[in-house]
């Protein structure tokens, strides 16, 4: 059995970057474990009416993928780069330490969105393998309005199948209402499912995700 962590900047992003999969894997009956890096809050300038709005995204989100665990560090959205690094690398290693997973999904080192670079920076930190052995994999998820704006292209050389769960993956999107939005807007569930066929026409299937891999081990 696997245990896939996969890390996300921002609440939304695990559905963006690896909705079917996530679902591809609860089917496998692997368990499977979010990492939320950051969250709204009052004391981030959020009015208290947003805030129950993005718990109860959240708690939806949590329950459409059956998670067996949600992990919320609660920093500051675009806000990363102003914590120290160990403090938050400390966080981060007492959730890999308790998960114990044997997958890690991390955001692309290259995203446009800065929490998502210091994201995975500090990530990948944490997977040493003299430090962290049950760590066999580790990737890189494509996020549709951050990875596109990369830099460095997002060259995938690994795909999953998502055919059977392109629609399950949109209608959670859909429960992040603040952050969808129609197209050309990135976040659509119309380009959701243009870049999935795109991958999937990579991949010969219809519906594809895409990730780098890192690291494989077996």
């Amino acid at each position: 059995m696997e245990r896939v962590l996969i890390v996300s900047p921002h609440p939304d992003d695990e559905t963006l970057g690896a909705g079917g999969y996530l679902l591809k894997q609860k089917k496998f009956r692997n368990e499977v474990f979010v990492l939320n890096m950051t969250h709204i809050s009052e004391e981030y300038g959020y009015s208290y009416e947003r805030v129950r709005i993005r718990n109860n995204e959240i708690e939806r989100m949590c329950e459409a993928y059956k998670l067996d665990d949600y992990f919320n560090l609660s920093l500051k959205p675009a806000g990363l780069d102003r914590y120290d690094e160990s403090e938050i690398i400390q966080k981060i290693s007492c959730v890999i330490k308790k998960v114990k997973p044997t997958i890690v999904v991390l955001p692309f080192f290259s995203d446009v969105h800065s929490d998502h670079r210091i994201t995975f920076n500090l990530c990948y930190s944490c997977t040493k393998t003299f430090r962290y052995p049950f760590i066999k994999k580790i990737m890189m998820m494509e996020i549709v309005s951050e990875t596109e704006y990369a830099l460095q292209t997002f060259n995938p050389n690994y795909f999953v199948d998502v055919t059977e769960y392109i629609e399950q993956k949109i209608q959670v999107l859909n429960y992040f209402e603040s952050e969808v939005g129609t197209h050309p807007f990135p976040r659509s569930e119309e380009t959701i499912r243009a870049n999935s066929m795109v991958r999937g026409a990579m991949a010969g299937v219809k519906y594809a995700e895409a990730f780098i891999i890192l690291k494989s081990i077996d």
